[in-house]
Parts: C-alpha cells; structure tokens; sequence
C-alpha cells in the first residue's frame, strides 16, 4: 500500500540570494559629503613638476605658479522602489517587507560602486595586451603607477575579477606570510570579519576582489589598481533616504531607497588599467 498524505513545509525565514548587497569601494577613494547642490568640485593642485632653481642674475629667485585643476563632479537622483501587494505580502512565504527594505539597499549600493569602476575605466594608462594574471602583471601595474609619481602608500588598491585574484593566490609570493597580512586560506580568528567582504593587503596595497568588472569572466577584463586621490565620490550621505511605507488607497507596501551621488576621475595618472584573460576561469 502506498503512502498518502503528505505535507510540504515552507519556511518562513527567507534565505538570501547571491547577490552584491555593499559597497565594496567608496572608502578606496575620496570622498565628499555634499550639503547642499548638485556638483561636487574636488581641487588637484600640485607643482607642474616644476624643478627647484637658483637665484637669477638679478639676484632674485624665479618665481613660477602652482598648477590647480578644478575637477566637477555631478551629482545624480538615484533611487530604487520595490512595490507588492498587501495581499502578496500576507499570503506569500518569508517576510517580504524585510525582503524589500534589504533589496532596495543592495541596489543602492551596487550603483555606488558602478559609478566609481564607471570612472576608473575611462583611464588610459593601461598594461598592453591581455594575459592571465601574474605576479609581473601587478608589478606592472605598480610600476605604471610609479613612473607616474604615485605614491605607494596605504591609499593604493587593487580591484581585481575573482579569476585574477585566482591566479595570485597562487603564487608563492602572495601565499607566503612575510609578504601579505591576511593571507589566502588562512581564515579569520576574529569574529567581526564574518560580515565583511574579504581583502588582502600585500605589498602595502589593498587587493578587493569585485564581482561586477568590466569583461569579467572573458578573456577581456578589466582590473583596476588607483590611488585613492585619483577618484572622487560625492554624495549626500546624511540625506540618504530608506522610507517604507503603507498605501491605504491601493493596499500596496513599498521601500524606497534614494540618494544623490556621483563619481569623476580626479587624475588620470593615478590609475593603471590591467588587461587581464580570465576565461581560463569562466564557468563552461
């Protein structure tokens, strides 16, 4: 005799999907906290490369002026609104204002990073031809960086595909503890790390694997390394706006995200474009 009668059992706590719910670079770059208007301008100013002289024949020093760039970020109104019916709401599985609140949050935060790798990838000093990641394709990268009189300090990161970063980790230089303060596959003690994206940081560069690159997957991605003066982020963070919301009149429930925001490439000089061949890693 067979079996009748079964039941099915849903759960009702909902189970995330994979997908990018934070920013993972606007603390990589400059950044300014617009009050009031719609552009940001962030100032560039340095010397020309001028070199030191002597006193002249009138026995006065040469005096020059300093160079000053005025670089204009436009802020933008970028929003997410996510809308369901009270009666899908009550008679669906999980709890689905929770879903909407988190999702118009994600959202948000992928179009910060969007507008950043948006700007970084105007940059025009760039490695050459594609070819799968490597030690001597950073140092590259690094050294483009350096004949540009970047300064490689703290502020230097490398945003990288997952299949770049595949290839570092499996070098013995980037394994190897005397080189990189948290290292592959050594796990984190700490518990707070749990919650944050992974990063490395190895030869004093931050190393932040992205998900959404230019090309990634193919054998013509985009891998960024920058200083964190060569790209601006405005936004009116104290204005950011995550109402929910109940309509009476249509019986709907709504989140809402908002915030205004843009990027601008402040110096061209400070990014270094890698061409990288990560199809070897694309799923087949």
């Amino acid at each position: 005799m067979s079996d009748t009668a079964f039941q099915t059992q849903y759960r009702q706590e909902f189970i995330a999907g994979f997908e990018q719910k934070q920013s993972l670079l606007r603390e990589t770059v400059t950044t300014e906290a617009v009050i009031k208007g719609n552009t940001a301008v962030f100032l560039v100013a340095d010397s020309g490369g001028a070199s030191a002289g002597t006193r002249g024949v009138n026995g006065l020093y040469p005096a020059r002026s300093d160079n000053k760039t005025q670089n204009s970020c436009i802020l933008q109104e970028w929003a997410d609104l996510v809308r369901e019916t009270n009666f899908n709401v009550f008679a669906s599985q999980g709890n689905h204002r929770d879903i909407m609140q988190g999702s118009t949050m994600g959202v948000l935060n992928r179009k910060i990073d969007e507008l950043i790798i948006n700007e970084l990838n105007t940059a025009t000093n760039d490695t050459g031809a594609a070819g799968p990641g490597s030690v001597s394709l950073f140092q590259h990268a690094r050294v483009i960086l350096g004949n540009n009189s970047v300064p490689w300090d703290s502020n230097v990161t490398l945003l990288c595909t997952p299949a770049f970063l595949a290839y570092l980790e499996q070098a013995p230089e980037f394994a190897n503890a005397q080189y990189v303060n948290v290292r592959p596959y050594a796990g984190a003690d700490d518990a707070s790390w749990r919650d944050k994206p992974m990063a490395y940081r190895w030869r004093n560069c931050l190393i932040i694997e992205h998900p959404n690159l230019p090309g990634k997957a193919t054998s013509a991605e985009k891998v960024f390394m920058y200083h964190k003066s060569a790209i601006g982020h405005a936004a009116n963070v104290k204005g950011l706006e995550t109402p929910v919301g109940f309509n009476e009149e249509q019986n709907y429930s709504w989140a809402l995200a908002v915030m205004y925001m843009g990027a601008k490439l402040l110096q061209n000089s400070g990014v270094a474009v890698i061409n990288h061949d990560g199809s070897a890693y694309a799923a087949q």
